[in-house]
């Protein structure tokens, strides 16, 4: 009997990440457990309204986390609640960020019984087991048995894509490796190296997030992003950047001082230079992990590395204000709604679906003094999908209940995709020495699952492609 995959999640669209791959003998592992985000619901009918586990537990020896994304580790509290008791097995980076999105989704979507979330984040720091990368963990022992190593996926800070070693008889013969690529990151990407396809597998399963198309140039998103500001300070306007508070809000910070740093002098405005912008983190959870970047000087890459050497902070530098508490949070708002002095807010939810963004978004979407910058991928149903769509034609979008017109200006900067574009994800099966028999795209809409299948059949004419 060969293994068997399920996925309950992040089939029909990108969110809600959780596989499941069973051995011969009924014993499985699961691969993330996340949240549903939008419109997407899973193949048992969870969404984003309904959360429990709808599947058996009895024969799950452990859950590995790939990344800390809430669409990838947001229905851990509800597979604890199922009474889960196996290890969660993630990097040591994870280990240490994991508690922190738990907490926060705990406070925003169901309690805020400080002593309920103590108790759960207990549970949880028990059975995280921190795993080194490149460092094989055995998470079923005997025959049939799986071992389980991480490698680095250059997403976000810890993430990992998972290699399998399945031994399914005594035979050497009788061996399979399987890979769950998790999300993969692209070159470029500020603070981390990026990912390096493994040397071979049986099968992977494959992200496809951005299978049909390619981003726009990486090494020039900085040139478009100082542009993009440049032209909301010159409407005296504000610029709101939803931005997910792990991963997205430091690569912006990260680029920001850059560009701070080498136009100080120079106008960003009539009248203010780059070095008098202010740059607002308004959430605190995305405070919380940038302090917990910081911590984690060790897994950047050597350019980051470098600019600490240099005395610089790219994380941390003087013309960033962070909000803490929430009457700080609501007269921000008012004060840049009606004044008019430039600023960069970047603002959780990164989807614009909750979070303070939207209080941002009703005060402002209204005046075209204002712009907002959409650098991450919009899922289907979401506010921030509606108002990149159909801000641009002058639409509107319903935002907790209320319409707003859309009258600000609206862009999208594709070269800050923390995805694997097209290009990247072809590569990461195209560099394998030993090319997988089989590859399941999973993680992505359908015309770009359909579109990166064909290319992968058209390259790769001995691998079978899936699509489930």
């Amino acid at each position: 009997m060969p293994l068997t995959f399920t996925h309950h999640g992040a089939v029909d669209g990108v969110t809600g990440s959780c596989h499941q791959l069973t051995l011969p003998d009924g014993q499985s592992v699961l691969i993330d457990c996340g949240l549903f985000q939008g419109a997407e619901t899973s193949s048992d009918g969870a969404s984003a309204h309904q959360l429990e586990i709808g599947f058996a537990l009895d024969k799950v020896r452990a859950l590995i986390v790939t990344h800390v994304h809430i669409d990838h580790v947001g229905r851990i509290p509800y597979l604890l609640a199922a009474g889960y008791k196996g290890p969660i097995v993630c990097s040591e980076a994870s280990a240490l960020l994991l508690p922190l999105v738990i907490e926060d989704a705990l406070e925003v979507g169901f309690t805020r019984d400080k002593a309920l979330i103590s108790r759960v984040l207990a549970v949880l720091r028990r059975q995280i087991v921190p795993l080194a990368y490149k460092q094989w963990h055995t998470v079923i022992a005997g025959v049939p048995g799986l071992r389980a190593r991480l490698s680095p996926a250059g997403h976000i800070l810890g993430s990992a894509y998972v290699e399998l070693d399945a031994q399914l008889g005594p035979a050497p013969s009788q061996r399979q490796r399987v890979v769950f690529s998790g999300d993969l990151g692209a070159p470029y990407t500020p603070l981390l190296p990026a990912p390096k396809a493994p040397m071979a597998a049986d099968v992977v399963v494959m992200e496809s997030t951005y299978g049909d198309r390619n981003h726009e140039a990486r090494k020039t998103r900085r040139q478009r992003l100082q542009a993009l500001c440049e032209h909301a300070f010159g409407n005296r306007g504000t610029l709101l950047v939803p931005a997910f508070s792990i991963g997205r809000t430091q690569e912006l910070l990260y680029e920001l001082e850059e560009i701070i740093h080498r136009h100080r002098q120079r106008p960003a405005a009539a009248g203010m230079a780059w070095g008098d912008v202010d740059v607002i983190v308004d959430s605190p959870l995305a405070a919380d992990f940038t302090a917990g970047y910081a911590q984690l000087k060790s897994h950047w890459d050597q350019e980051a590395r470098r600019k600490l050497a240099a005395g610089r902070h790219p994380l941390a530098f003087e013309q960033v204000t962070t909000i803490g508490d929430h009457a700080a949070h609501l007269r921000t708002v008012e004060a840049l709604a009606r004044s008019a002095r430039p600023a960069i807010v970047i603002a959780a939810s990164g989807m614009c679906s909750g979070g303070r963004i939207v209080n941002y978004l009703k005060a402002m979407l209204g005046d075209a003094r204002h712009d907002v910058l959409f650098c991450g991928y919009q899922a289907a149903g979401t506010p921030g999908r509606v108002i990149q769509t159909y801000g641009p034609r002058g639409g509107y979008v319903d935002l907790d209940g209320q319409r707003f017109d859309i009258r600000a200006g609206i862009h999208t900067l594709g070269g800050f995709s923390a995805h694997a574009d097209q290009k990247d994800l072809l590569n990461f099966i195209g560099r394998m020495r030993t090319q997988p028999r089989q590859v399941r795209l999973v993680h992505g809409d359908d015309a770009a699952k359909r579109t990166l299948a064909g290319l992968l059949r058209q390259r790769h004419p001995g691998v079978e492609v899936v699509v489930p």
